[in-house]
């Protein structure tokens, strides 16, 4: 069974719950470093989804 491509809203909710678990201090490095890989792809993710946003807006707009 293949995976569901996450909404931007579901990525960006997903992404400040790695930050909270990160920033509690209470992971092991092991579980801090699988969280924070997560997080770096989701953040590359949604940079992306964002700058083609920009793109079609501008499109839209004739710039």
């Amino acid at each position: 069974m293949s995976k569901k491509e996450l909404t931007f809203e579901q990525k960006l909710a997903r992404l400040n719950e790695i930050v909270s678990e990160l920033e509690s201090g209470k992971l092991s490095l092991d579980a801090s470093l699988k969280l924070f890989a997560e997080g770096n792809a989701l953040s590359k993710e949604l940079a992306t989804e964002l700058n083609e946003a920009k793109l079609k807006i501008e499109e839209l707009q004739g710039k």
